[in-house]
């Protein structure tokens, strides 16, 4: 039993980073847009200040602004327009997908940043602003 045990906790990572947590004023819109582009799902009940919505084991926790500064008892800047403090990061199988994903988010009410380009590092890449500014990135390294 105890090989056993030694085996599940060593084959455990210490940091599973798998949640956003993302300022927004406008929780409806992003809700909107999260489920509708990517899948995400929700149970919000439409009164909670805070929203989860997941997606397998990833998840994106929405907050209003001044909700966490109520419980923080802090007042913080937060940025108008787009969002360049954060880049949520989605990687996909092929550059081809990189452009469909693009084409998605962007007819789903993303805000087009840079359009899909193949870096010189052999990653094809674009951004994107969802409803609230916050920047995606879709990427890829796989040409076929």
């Amino acid at each position: 039993m105890k090989d056993i045990l030694g085996k599940l906790v060593s084959s455990q990572t210490l940091i599973d980073a798998n949640t956003i947590g993302l300022f927004t004023n406008n929780k409806r819109a992003v809700i909107d847009f999260y489920t509708k582009t990517f899948g995400f799902t929700t149970n919000w009940d439409g009164v909670q200040p805070n929203v989860e919505m997941t997606l397998g084991n990833s998840r994106i926790i929405l907050f209003p602004p001044d909700a966490f500064e109520k419980i923080s008892s802090q007042e913080f800047n937060y940025p108008n327009g787009t969002n360049e403090t954060i880049v949520i990061s989605i990687d996909v199988p092929t550059f081809a997908e990189v452009d469909k994903e693009y084409g998605n988010v962007v007819q789903n009410g993303a805000k087009s940043v840079m359009a899909p380009v193949t870096e010189p590092w052999g990653q094809r890449t674009c951004y994107v602003a969802d409803p609230e500014g916050n920047l995606i990135a879709i990427s890829s390294f796989a040409s076929e």
